[in-house]
Formats: C-alpha cells, sequence, structure tokens
C-alpha cells in the first residue's frame, strides 16, 4: 500500500469515527404523553390488569412505573415501533381508593407522565338493568331530537351547524333529552336508545359528500375518539346526568356502539397503534360488498367472506381488525368503560355481520361476566329470516362458534310491515312470516320496528296513510318481541330516505314555530296517530300477556287477521282489518277460555264488542281499522 493509499485511509476512519462519536452525543427526543385509553378504571373489576394505550411521540424503550402504594403495579409494556403507542398492562389491587395515579414513563430522552384514575364503582340498583319484551324502545337521534344547550351548537370548530342543511349538525343535544323526559314517559316509553355519541369529526367530511358539498359526522358514526363525547352534545358530566334522570323518570339508556369501524379522521388512521390495527390502510383496502349470504353459506372459500369481513363500509370506515388481539381487548375495554362510567342498560351494535362472530363471543363473555343483566341487540340489516337465525346467538353455528349476542333486530317482519300497512300489500304474508318463528332460539327478544334511521319513514311510502301507520303500531304493540318507536312516528313525522328521514323533531330547537311535544302544537292527525300509539303502550304495559304471552293465530285472510295472546289464563284478542271495506272475521274460542255468551269490549275504544257465541266469536271491523280485547282470569 502506498503512501498516499494510507493517507487516505486514515482521513476515512477519522471522518467514521468522528461520526459516531457526533451520533453518540446527539440528544435522545425526550417522550410525550397525548393521550391515556381508558382513562379511568375500577378496584376489584373483572378485567385486571387493564391495558392501556398510550399515544405520545418518542416511547421507545420505555419504562414505566407507578408511585409507590399507589394500588397500581405495572406488567407487560410493549411500545411499537415508531414509538407513538405503548401498550401497558397496570394491575389494581382490590380495595384501592378512587383517586388520580400518575404514572411515570422514562426513556433514553427523559422522562413524561400518565394518568390514570380509579373510580368509584356506580351503585348497581336501578343501573345496568337490560331491555326486553316489558320495554317499548325509543329511538331518538340526539342532534335532532331537542336542542337544550345552545352554547355547544357550534363549538371550537365553527361552520357545522346549519338547520337549512340536512347533513350538518342541527343543534340537538343531551340537555334536551333531559328536557323531553317527561314527554317518553307520557307516550309509554320505557327505554331510550341513543344513536352513537363518540366525539366525532370537527370538520366537514370531504372524504363522503351528498349532492357535492362535503358533510358532517353528526350522526355519531365516524369516531374520532371512542372515549370522548360529541362537544356537540355535551360531555361525559351532562351524560350522566342524562342517564341518571332517565332512570329516575323509569327509563331505561341503551347505547349505540361501533366495534366494526371508526371515522376515516381518526388520529389511528395516519399512525396506526399496531401493523393489523386495520384491514388495509386508507390508500390501499377492500370495500365492503355486503355479501353478508356468504358468512352462512357452506359452500363459499374463506376468500369469500373478505369483503364483508375486512372491507370498509362504504369503502370510507376504515374496518377494524378484531383479529389483532390489541384491537379485541381495546373494544372490550372500551365497551365496559362505557358501561361503567355512564350506568346504561343495553347496547345496540352497529353492522354486527361485519365483524368476525368469534370476537362477538368473547366481547359477550366479557360484558356479562361483569354486567350479567345489561343486554345487547345486534343489527343486521336482511330481510332473510335465515341470516337472523345464522347470527342469533345461543348455539354453535358452522363455524362452531356461538356469538352469544343476545338479540337482533327482526328486518324480516319490518319488511313484512311495510309491505302490508303502508302498500296496502297482502296481510296474511306478514303472518307468514312470523311464522317463520321456527327458525329461531328466542324471536320473543327480538327487538321489532316500523322504522328507524337508516330506512325511509313509513308516512313517505308510496300510498302510506294515517290509518295504515295506526294499523302498523297495532300490530307492533300487540306482537311478539320489543317494540322500537323511531322519534317522530308517533306524530306520523314525513322523510323519505336518508337525510330525510331524519328532519328535526318539531318544537325542539328554538325559533320552531310549534311544538309537538305539546298537545295544543300538534295537527288532529298528529294527534290521532299519537293518542293512538300512547293507548297501546299503556295497555301493553297492563297486559301481561300481549308484553310476553305466547302466540296463536285463530284467523288468517288475505287483509284480516285475528291472533291471540295468551299467559296464565289471560287472553288478548288482536284484530285487523288491512282492507279497505269493512270485514267480517270468525274464529273458534274453545282453547282460549273465553265462556259462552262473553262479549268484550274493544280496549281501543273505537271496535265493536267480541261476542262469543256457540263456540265461536264474530266480529265485523271497519275498513283499515283495529281492535284489542283483553280476557283477565
Amino acid at each position: 500500500m502506498t503512501g498516499v493509499s494510507l493517507l487516505v485511509v486514515a482521513v476515512a476512519f477519522a471522518a467514521f469515527a468522528a461520526s459516531a462519536e457526533s451520533a453518540a452525543k446527539a440528544p435522545v427526543a425526550r417522550p410525550s404523553v397525548l393521550k391515556v385509553e381508558p382513562p379511568s378504571w375500577w378496584a376489584g373489576h373483572s378485567v385486571n390488569p387493564v391495558r392501556l394505550v398510550i399515544r405520545g411521540a418518542n416511547l421507545q424503550g420505555a419504562r414505566v412505573e407507578a408511585p409507590p402504594a399507589s394500588g397500581l403495579e405495572v406488567g407487560l409494556v410493549s411500545v411499537n415501533a415508531r414509538g407513538s403507542y405503548a401498550f401497558v398492562d397496570v394491575g389494581i389491587e382490590p380495595g384501592a381508593p378512587a383517586g388520580k395515579r400518575t404514572l411515570r414513563l422514562t426513556t433514553a430522552g427523559g422522562r413524561a407522565e400518565a394518568t390514570l384514575e380509579l373510580l368509584a364503582p356506580l351503585p348497581r340498583a336501578g343501573r345496568f338493568q337490560g331491555f326486553g319484551p316489558d320495554d317499548v324502545i325509543y329511538l331518538a337521534m340526539p342532534d335532532r331530537f331537542a336542542n337544550g344547550d345552545v352554547s355547544n351548537d357550534d363549538p371550537a370548530a365553527r361552520g357545522l351547524l346549519d338547520r337549512g342543511r340536512a347533513r350538518y349538525y342541527h343543534g340537538g343535544d343531551f340537555q334536551g333529552l333531559r328536557k323531553r323526559l317527561p314527554y317518553l314517559r307520557d307516550l309509554g316509553i320505557t327505554a331510550l336508545w341513543l344513536n352513537p355519541w363518540y366525539d366525532n369529526a370537527n370538520r366537514l367530511n370531504e372524504k363522503e359528500t351528498y349532492d357535492g358539498q362535503a358533510i358532517t359526522d353528526y350522526h355519531g358514526y365516524g369516531a374520532v375518539d371512542f372515549y370522548a363525547v360529541d362537544e356537540h352534545l355535551g360531555d361525559l358530566a351532562t351524560l350522566r346526568e342524562l342517564v341518571d334522570a332517565a332512570h329516575a323518570h323509569g327509563l331505561k339508556v341503551i347505547q349505540d356502539q361501533v366495534a366494526n369501524h371508526s371515522g376515516p379522521y381518526h388520529p389511528w388512521v395516519a399512525d396506526p397503534p399496531t401493523p393489523t390495527w386495520y384491514n388495509g390502510s386508507a390508500s390501499n383496502h377492500l370495500a365492503n360488498t355486503w355479501q353478508t349470504w356468504t358468512l352462512m353459506d357452506p359452500y363459499a372459500r374463506p376468500e369469500a367472506h373478505k369483503p364483508t369481513l375486512d372491507g370498509w363500509f362504504i369503502d370510507i370506515l376504515p374496518d377494524l381488525n378484531q383479529d389483532d388481539p390489541e384491537v379485541a381487548r381495546y373494544i372490550i375495554q372500551n365497551t365496559l368503560w362505557w358501561i361503567g362510567v355512564s350506568g346504561l342498560d343495553g347496547i345496540r351494535q352497529d353492522t354486527l355481520p361485519y365483524v368476525p362472530r368469534r370476537f362477538w363471543r368473547d366481547w359477550m363473555v366479557a360484558i356479562h361476566r361483569e354486567y350479567p343483566d345489561l343486554r345487547v341487540v345486534g343489527e343486521l340489516f336482511d330481510g332473510d329470516p335465515a341470516m337472523i337465525a345464522f347470527f342469533e346467538g345461543g348455539s354453535p353455528r358452522k363455524d362452531g362458534v356461538d356469538s352469544r349476542i343476545d338479540t337482533l333486530f327482526d328486518f324480516p317482519l319490518y319488511f313484512k310491515i311495510r309491505e302490508a300497512f303502508a302498500q296496502g300489500k297482502n296481510l296474511r304474508d306478514l303472518a307468514v312470516m312470523l311464522a317463520r318463528d321456527h327458525l329461531y332460539r328466542d324471536p320473543g327478544s327480538f327487538v321489532t320496528f316500523l322504522g328507524l334511521h337508516d330506512v325511509p319513514r313509513f308516512m313517505g311510502e308510496p300510498g302510506a296513510t294515517v290509518e295504515g301507520l295506526k294499523l302498523a303500531f297495532t300490530f307492533l304493540l300487540t306482537a311478539r318481541g320489543t317494540p322500537l318507536v323511531y322519534y317522530g312516528d308517533e306524530i306520523a313525522m314525513p322523510g323519505g330516505g336518508d337525510p330525510d328521514n331524519r328532519r328535526d323533531f318539531p318544537g325542539g330547537f328554538p325559533g320552531d314555530a310549534r311544538s309537538a311535544f305539546d298537545e295544543t302544537g300538534r295537527t288532529a292527525p298528529e294527534q290521532d296517530v299519537f293518542g293512538h300509539v300512547r293507548a297501546l303502550a299503556r295497555l301493553r304495559a297492563w297486559s301481561p300477556a300481549l308484553r310476553r304471552g305466547s302466540t296463536r293465530n285463530l284467523a288468517v285472510n288475505e287483509q284480516s287477521w285475528a291472533y291471540a295472546r295468551v299467559l296464565d289464563g289471560e287472553t288478548a284478542v288482536v284484530v285487523l282489518n288491512n282492507g279497505a271495506a269493512a270485514a267480517e272475521v270468525e274464529f273458534a274460542v274453545a282453547a282460549m277460555g273465553l265462556s259462552e255468551g262473553a262479549a268484550l269490549d274493544d280496549r281501543l275504544g273505537r271496535g265493536p264488542a267480541l261476542k262469543v257465541e256457540g263456540g265461536r266469536a264474530r266480529v265485523t271491523l271497519h275498513g283499515r281499522s283495529a281492535a284489542v280485547y283483553l280476557a283477565k282470569p
């Protein structure tokens, strides 16, 4: 080697050494903590340790310590490659007192702090009650029902409030709902289902447009924070006040939860906590093709399930991957946290079939371990009874999994209710659909309805009339299942498809010309329907047979139908005439305990008496009318 070569090597080595020394002396960035999820937990909870998901920056290599005598013990700590999320197991000693605890995170770059609050458990009496056939549920979209606090109408992110635009915020909130609880109680409602109250994007959703314009996530299904209340509705304190007030009025509360997806602007989308947090990414993902039938198809290949289970809903909403154990644990803890901090009684789970059934099994086990009486109703938007039966909990299916879901919405019955009473089609088809109950484990627990926020209003159907709506409500509130009333249907609110089916309730907002919350503010047709629904709800509350009795078909014709609900010697007889002309309905009464010569009055007050002669009952009803008769032991 020449002298020149040796000089070049020496210079190169010196430069490398200087670079290495400089890198060794370069400061390591200080760690920071932006968010801790869950922010609070309980001693004595069935989930212990609780796994904290700490979002921040520069968390690589973090050691996490709890203060001495804090009642906390730190276990597993795992940090993702980017140092933006730390997963920390924190054990809580039994009997640890309530109060805030500060965890210390230490890295080579310094220290940061994370706060976990231990809460005193809410008293169980009057909370976590569940729901069932003894209830009448009312679905209210918080933003569209009543505005009780104008100060939160247009918070920090300005320009999202505009009642003139159907897909913007309109101002309804928790305070408005609380103010109208007496109205619901007077109507005969016993449970209140609210659309998701998660914090949604404080910006216009430019990824989803309507008529070429960006829209808001006023509906609640585009969460950007699963541990916060949307500021347009209130905060956690006002939510607690609403739940407590509802319970004081004898109303249960059902939370709408979303385990399938987040909103497109959630921080996870740009920075997922794990590489498999979502199924795909914003730039590369499957679209949900809604082919849910493939899940029960014994001949479908496994890859046929992927668009349903892994696809992004409406090709926009990021699909959470429940097969990632961190995602599964996050969702389960989030569900339990909302129940525990609010005292709610039930859950409506959105888009049920798009999540693996094995996750639902684990989720339901966790819920019932801590809150055995709380109930879950799952949404499966399908008119095929076989699909509903496949997803009903209670027994394993072809995949060997029992989802354990408590109950489901009865969409097959909904479609036939609309066809018969709104469109004037054959009433017998509704009875035939009810006969499909043999496919189900517990059809008496299903949530039945004639409208909700994802379908056009009943009065938006071509040919719909007030008489038809009243007939539909008569069936709904006298048939098996847990009936649901969609806000405004009790006053025959009109409306087509989304967003027209989500109009503001008249009188719920400052400046409204009238208030349909009061009889003096209702039109004659509105009061007619309201009075009919209230009478039916009160009759149902008074009659155990109408709530839980077995069903017996007495006479099924093309446009007339008589059926009985029987329980412990009490018999309720319901007669429907869906035709335009008067109809005589006749049936045998031997098995119903009705005595010869009996004459029963219509409990709705408009139909003729039901008379028993020669072991048979006969009644003639006017066109598009109904009657309900009760015989108590």
